[in-house]
C-alpha cells in the first residue's frame, strides 16, 4: 500500500486521532502477535481486531493467554508458545495448529532479575541472551513450519537510544549510532533479525516506543499502575499529591507511548511499502512534562498537590548517572534529585496499611497487597520517569512518510487509570 502520492483520509477512534483509512480492497490478512498477553501485544490485538474484514486470522502466541474480559475476538486464536523451547518443537506446534500468517508482529520479551543492589537492566549480559534466544528460535521455526510472512515488526523501545544510561543526544532520531557503553540485546535483536530476513527474503520494521501506557494485570514495566495506586493511597490518607523529584525532572520535557497508538502504528508500517526496512520512533507526539500533568492528576483524585521544593536540603536521595561521558558522547553525567522513590514509599507500613484497606473497601479481591508484590519490579519503572531529563523522540520520519497519528498523552493516561479500575486493580479514578 503507498502512501506517499495519494491523499490520506484519516479517521479518529475515541481519543486517538488522525489515524489511516484503509482502502476496502485490503482484506483477508492474517497476522501473527507474540507476546500477546503483554501490555504491547495486547493492544495489538485490540488494533487489528477492530478490522476483522482486513485482518481475518489473528494468531496469539504466548505462554499465557491474553486477558481479554469478554473472551478473545472471534477472528483470534490462542496458542500456548514458549520461545525459550528449541525451534524444532516451536515449528512443530505451529504446523499442527496450522499457522499461518501475512504478517508477524514481535513483542515476547523476557525482565531478567536486576544484579543484586543495582538498577532494573543492570544484568545487560543476561537480557541478551534470553531476550535473543526468543527471536531467534521464533523467527528460525517459522521455515520450519512452512510460514513466509511478508514483513516481521520487532519491537524495541527507547533503550535503543542509552537513555537509562544517562543523557542521551536529544532530540533521538532513528540514525543515532549506537551507544555502546554496555550490551544492549535491542541491537543484538536487530542484526538478528536483519540477517534472518535477508536470507529468506522478508522484509523488516523496527518500532522503538518509550514509557508505555496501557492496563494489563501484569503490571510490570508500567508508568500508569503505580502511579494510581500512589494516587490512590494519598487520597486514603487525606495527603496531598507529592511530587518526588526537583525542579528540573518538573519541567523536562517528556514523551510517551500509548499501547494502542502503538497499534495503530506499527499496523500503518507494516502496511505501508514506503515503510519496508525501516526503523520508527513510536511516540504519542504530545508535549509532555510532569509539571503540566500534576495538577490535572491531583483534580481527577479531588487532591491538592505540591510544587518542588527550591530548598537542595529537602532531596536527601541524589543518583548520578554512571557512565562518564554519558550516551551522548561528551559532557558530564546527570545527577538526579529526589525526596523519595516510589519503591521506597510503597515499603511504608502506613501505606501497605492503607492500600489493604482500599482493597477490602472496593472488594478487590484479586489484586496483591502491596507487601506481596515485587515492588522493585512494579515500582521502579515509573521512578525512572519521574527523575528522569529530557527525552524527545523524534516523529518526523514516520510523519514524512504519512503517519498523522495522534493521542493527547494525558487523556490517554487517564483513560488507562480506568482500565485498570475495570480489572479490578485500581479503585475508580477519584475514588
Amino acid at each position: 500500500m503507498s502512501t506517499m502520492s495519494e491523499p490520506h483520509l484519516v479517521r479518529s477512534r475515541g481519543i486517538y486521532h488522525s489515524l489511516p483509512v484503509y482502502p476496502p480492497s485490503l482484506k483477508g490478512l492474517t497476522a501473527i502477535i507474540t507476546g500477546a498477553n503483554g501490555i504491547s501485544g495486547y493492544y495489538m490485538l485490540r488494533a487489528l481486531s477492530q478490522d476483522p474484514e482486513r485482518w481475518s486470522k489473528i494468531y496469539c502466541l504466548s505462554r499465557r493467554p491474553p486477558a481479554i474480559p469478554n473472551g478473545l475476538p472471534k477472528n483470534a486464536e490462542h496458542i500456548p508458545l514458549d520461545f525459550l523451547k528449541d525451534k524444532e518443537e516451536i515449528a512443530s506446534i505451529l504446523t499442527e495448529k496450522g499457522v499461518k500468517a501475512d504478517y508477524v508482529f514481535f513483542y515476547s520479551y523476557v525482565q531478567v532479575e536486576p544484579k543484586e543492589g543495582k538498577g532494573l537492566w543492570s544484568d545487560a549480559e543476561e537480557m541478551c541472551r534470553v531476550n535473543v534466544a526468543l527471536l531467534k528460535n521464533f523467527c528460525e521455526a517459522l521455515p520450519l513450519a512452512n510460514i513466509k510472512p511478508t514483513r516481521i515488526l520487532l519491537q524495541t523501545g527507547a533503550k535503543n537510544y542509552g537513555i537509562h544510561l544517562g543523557p542521551a543526544l536529544t532530540p533521538q532520531e532513528e540514525h543515532h549510532p549506537r551507544v555502546t557503553l554496555e550490551p544492549n540485546f535491542y541491537y543484538q535483536q536487530e542484526d538478528f533479525l536483519w540477517s534472518f530476513c535477508a536470507a529468506q527474503g522478508i522484509s523488516w520494521n523496527v518500532a522503538m516506543p518509550s514509557y508505555i501506557l496501557g492496563a494489563v494485570p501484569d503490571a510490570a514495566m508500567n508508568l500508569v499502575y503505580p502511579l494510581g495506586i500512589y494516587a490512590a493511597v494519598t487520597k486514603h490518607l487525606n495527603q496531598p499529591l507529592e511530587f518526588p523529584s526537583d525542579l528540573n525532572s518538573w519541567e523536562a520535557t517528556h514523551v510517551n507511548s500509548s499501547s494502542m497508538l502503538n497499534g495503530y502504528l506499527e499496523e500503518w508500517a507494516v502496511l505501508t511499502e514506503e515503510a519496508e526496512n525501516q526503523r520508527f520512533n513510536t511516540v504519542d507526539g504530545s508535549p509532555f512534562t510532569w509539571g503540566n500533568f500534576w495538577p490535572k492528576f491531583a483534580t481527577w483524585y479531588g487532591l491538592s498537590y505540591s510544587l518542588p521544593s527550591l530548598e537542595p536540603a529537602d532531596y536527601p536521595i541524589s543518583i548520578t548517572t554512571s557512565h562518564d561521558p554519558p550516551p551522548r558522547g561528551f559532557g558530564p553525567p546527570s545527577t538526579y534529585r529526589l525526596r523519595f522513590t516510589l519503591v521506597e514509599w510503597a515499603k511504608r507500613p502506613e501505606v501497605q496499611r492503607a492500600w489493604e484497606e482500599i482493597l477490602h473497601k472496593y472488594e478487590m479481591k484479586d489484586t496483591k497487597k502491596l507487601q506481596d508484590m515485587n515492588i522493585e519490579r512494579v515500582f521502579a519503572f515509573a521512578d525512572g520517569s519521574l527523575m528522569g531529563g529530557t527525552q524527545d523522540m523524534s516523529m518526523n520520519k514516520a510523519r514524512k512518510m504519512g503517519w498523522c497519528g495522534f493521542v493527547d498523552t494525558n487523556e490517554c493516561i487517564k483513560e488507562v487509570l480506568v482500565e485498570f479500575a475495570g480489572l479490578g486493580m485500581l479503585p475508580p479514578v477519584g475514588g
